[in-house]
């Protein structure tokens, strides 16, 4: 027996100890309900729980981030719903003015609720503002940038063809001679023009011959070639053309012979007879044109018959009416070329080339949503909005107030164009609104399915340690116990020694 070295407590002390921290960790566990307190408990399972926690937390700032992207949107597209409604109104008071049974005083207050609505459309872009952003007024900043206007084609019948660098080309139906048509709301028939004339002639049979006949106002002409005078012919040359009283014969006695005396031509040719302002007859037809002494290609008699030449040069003047409606540039041109060259009735044309309007106005506002715990650009969703003011919705300086009511009619169109510009906008907010909607959902499931996973790695299974604790309770009791029996174990020397 020994006394210096009791290994079997020194065995039980070990033990005891040994379980004691066992029973200390299953405390610490079972206190703070995580499995993994510090890297000892297990290094790996730390790193890649803190790798899932910066997941899950930034997952969680980026799911509100939407949700405050959401909040924006909403925003703005609430305002565009009054702007919206100011529009319609806008409309139906431009087709209130465009009617013919409104006098000047009822136009003149039509003009007036316009100009306030304008006004109340400017407030409400001006304003409108999200934590400090605004949000219809554009981009920040001093820079604008130009906008082409829509083409309109001032309800003229034929086909507007609009091009990419703010050009279009309006092709008028081609007139002929008894047409109709309506330009700047009143009512044109179609005289006759030279060209027809000479169409008419042709299809006749009547050419620059000798013999050929035509009546014009009433009165013959007859084509005749040249005759020279000579020693028989006393009465000398007969001149090329057409002309009335000519000699049939040219006489050799120098009398009259037939009676007629005219040797020179009235007309030298049909493109020169063709000219001529009344009623031509060839046969047993006859076309009419019209009586224009001051040759502005309106009838004398009659204002609503003109050329048409005429009424290509009254369509393009109505063109540049409708398309200086918002034209806060003076951008607005229509001519015969690419140069716009001012239409004339001498070079009229059918085919009448324009130059939309533009407006200067805010850049589109920009600005991203991150919506994801990673630095990719493919957690962006941008969201741009347009300025949203009068000027960038084609309707500044709107006017209605004329005596016609055309006014009106060209303002309906613009002020269309303005709706569908709005009306684009409040899609594109609302298709990125559902956009978040989906994008939210997504976030919070990925949040909910990677907490699943890191709580596996990280959290206490309450029952597994309590299991462990109970064993470890039991066994340092135990040691306890066995502790205690090992240190009375060498009392027995002490009956040696007595």
């Amino acid at each position: 027996m020994v006394v210096q070295h009791n290994m079997q407590a020194a065995n039980a002390n070990r033990m005891l100890n040994v379980t004691t921290g066992q029973q200390a960790k299953s405390t610490e566990k079972l206190s703070s309900g995580y499995r993994i307190n510090r890297a000892a408990d297990d290094a790996a399972g730390l790193t890649i729980s803190e790798k899932m926690r910066k997941q899950i937390r930034g997952l969680d700032r980026a799911s509100t981030n939407a949700e405050d992207g959401v909040s924006a949107v909403q925003t703005a597209e609430g305002a565009l719903t009054e702007v919206h409604s100011m529009l319609q109104r806008m409309n139906e008071l431009a087709t209130q003015a465009a009617n013919g049974t409104n006098s000047d005083t009822d136009r003149s207050a039509i003009q007036d609720e316009i100009e306030q609505l304008t006004t109340e459309i400017d407030r409400v872009s001006e304003t409108t503002k999200f934590n400090e952003t605004y949000l219809l007024k554009g981009e920040n900043g001093t820079s604008k940038k130009n906008i082409d206007l829509q083409a309109h084609d001032a309800g003229l019948k034929g086909s507007l063809t609009t091009g990419s660098d703010g050009t279009a080309t309006f092709t008028m139906d081609k007139l002929k001679s008894g047409d109709t048509v309506s330009i700047g709301g009143k009512s044109y028939t179609i005289g006759t023009s030279a060209d027809e004339v000479k169409d008419f002639l042709d299809k006749q049979g009547v050419k620059d011959e000798d013999g050929k006949e035509v009546t014009v106002n009433g009165t013959k002409y007859t084509y005749k070639t040249a005759k020279a005078a000579n020693a028989d012919q006393q009465a000398g040359a007969v001149t090329d053309g057409w002309g009335a009283g000519w000699y049939k014969t040219v006489p050799t006695d120098g009398g009259n012979g037939d009676g007629s005396t005219k040797k020179t031509a009235d007309y030298a040719d049909l493109d020169t007879i063709s000219k001529v302002k009344g009623k031509f007859t060839a046969g047993a037809k006859s076309i009419s044109t019209i009586t224009d002494a001051d040759n502005d290609g309106v009838d004398d008699n009659d204002k609503s018959v003109i050329t048409a030449e005429r009424a290509y040069t009254l369509a393009a003047n109505e063109l540049l009416k409708a398309n200086q409606i918002g034209d806060t540039n003076s951008q607005a041109k229509v001519g015969i070329d690419d140069n716009y060259t001012a239409m004339t009735l001498d070079n009229a044309t059918n085919v009448i080339k324009l130059h939309v309007g533009s407006a200067a106005v805010a850049n589109t506002l920009s600005f991203s949503l991150h919506v994801g715990s990673d630095a990719d650009m493919t957690n962006k969703i941008n969201v741009n909005i347009d300025a949203m003011d009068s000027s960038s919705l084609g309707i500044k300086g709107i006017n209605v107030n004329d005596d016609t009511g055309i006014a009106g009619t060209y303002a309906i169109d613009a002020i269309s164009d303005a709706i569908s510009k709005v009306s684009s906008q409040r899609s594109a907010l609302g298709a990125v609104q559902n956009r978040l909607e989906h994008t939210i959902d997504n976030l919070d499931n990925v949040v909910e399915n990677t907490t699943t996973a890191e709580s596996r790695i990280r959290d206490t299974d309450m029952a597994e340690e309590m299991v462990n604790y109970s064993k470890n309770n039991i066994l340092a009791q135990a040691g306890q116990s066995m502790l205690a029996q090992a240190n009375q174990s060498n009392q027995g020397v002490l009956s040696l020694l007595q």
